[in-house]
C-alpha cells in the first residue's frame, strides 16, 4: 500500500522521540511492503521543531540537518511537493473543516497521491465521520483511508 506518513513519524530521524511510537516506524512499514511518501511541508515542520530543540540546547544543528538529509535523500521515501494545483485545491477545500493548514496540505497530498495517511492526529482522525470530508474522498480517491500506525502494522 502507498502510505503518506504524518510528520510525527519522522521526528525520531532528527533526534526527537515520540512517546508511545516506535522510533523506527518508517522502517517497519517498509519491511511490511508498504511504499512510503511524505509531504514536503513535513520537511519544514521537522526544521521548525528541530530549531526549537536546538535553541533549548536539547539537539545539535548537525543532528537535525543529518536527519533531514537522510529523509530527503532516501531512495525509499517519496517526497510529494505541495505546489501541484490539484493538491492545493483539495487543501483549500479541507481548510473549511480542518483548522491547521499544514495538516490540510499533508492530508491533501495523501488523498491525491496515496492509499492512506498514517497519523495519530485526533483532528484528522475525526474527519472520518465528517460528511464534507467523505464527499471530497468520493470525488477524489474513494478508497483512501486515514489510519493510525497500530492499525497499519
Amino acid at each position: 500500500m502507498k502510505l503518506l506518513l504524518d510528520t510525527t513519524y519522522l521526528l525520531p530521524a532528527i533526534g526527537i522521540s515520540v512517546k508511545n511510537l516506535p522510533k523506527d516506524a518508517p522502517i517497519k512499514l517498509i519491511h511490511k511492503g508498504h511504499q512510503i511518501s511524505i509531504c514536503d511541508i513535513s520537511i519544514f515542520e521537522l526544521s521548525a521543531k528541530g530549531a526549537k530543540h536546538i535553541i533549548a540546547g536539547n539537539l545539535s544543528a548537525e543532528r537535525v540537518t543529518r536527519g533531514i538529509r537522510a529523509i530527503v535523500y532516501s531512495e525509499t521515501i517519496e517526497t510529494i511537493p505541495i505546489y501541484e494545483s490539484t493538491l492545493l485545491v483539495a487543501a483549500f477545500k479541507l481548510r473549511s473543516i480542518l483548522n491547521d493548514f499544514i495538516d490540510c496540505l499533508i492530508l491533501s497530498s495523501a488523498i491525491n497521491r496515496c492509499d492512506a495517511l498514517i497519523t495519530e492526529d485526533s483532528d484528522i482522525q475525526d474527519l472520518k465521520k465528517n460528511k464534507e470530508f467523505n464527499d471530497l474522498l468520493t470525488a477524489v480517491n474513494p478508497r483512501f483511508k486515514i489510519q493510525t500506525l497500530t492499525e497499519t502494522l
